[in-house]
């Protein structure tokens, strides 16, 4: 696989799996035994615990959002950095649902083999996260 081949996988794994929430679409960009570290801190296996991660930030979040800033590949890897966002409409970290509108950086790593995303390792500025969570004011990324 090319790098740009590479690129559109991590790009679709943003925009449409995750920024439009097609569950669907795993199946065709990841491998079936996908390991993912969430940007939450949370380490999953396998396409069920990747979809049942996704439906509790889409709890926390269900307007969520991602913005690739920049993306870069070589070989069988590919990096972005990211710009996450959305409205606090579920209880997350402790915190109750406040209504306010998170935003915070994140990296995200991943491999590819056979043409599917094979692992993914992303971490989120988790401190400014719980910053507005907690009404503290938190610099944008």
């Amino acid at each position: 696989m090319n790098h740009e081949h590479n690129k559109q996988l991590a790009r679709r794994w943003w925009e449409e799996l995750w920024n439009r929430w097609e569950f669907e679409l795993a199946r065709e960009i990841a491998a079936p035994d996908i390991t993912f570290r969430g940007s939450l801190g949370r380490t999953m296996t396998g396409l069920a615990e990747l979809h049942e991660y996704m439906r509790a930030v889409r709890a926390a979040f269900p307007d969520f959002h991602n913005q690739i800033e920049e993306m870069v590949a070589e070989g069988d890897r590919v990096a972005a950095r990211l710009t996450f966002s959305g409205t606090h409409r579920g209880e997350l970290f402790g915190f109750a649902p406040t209504g306010r509108h998170m935003r915070y950086a994140a990296a995200a790593f991943f491999t590819i083999k056979n043409g599917k995303i094979a692992s993914g390792w992303v971490l989120g500025d988790l401190q400014a996260l719980r910053e507005q969570l907690a009404g503290t004011p938190a610099a944008t990324p």
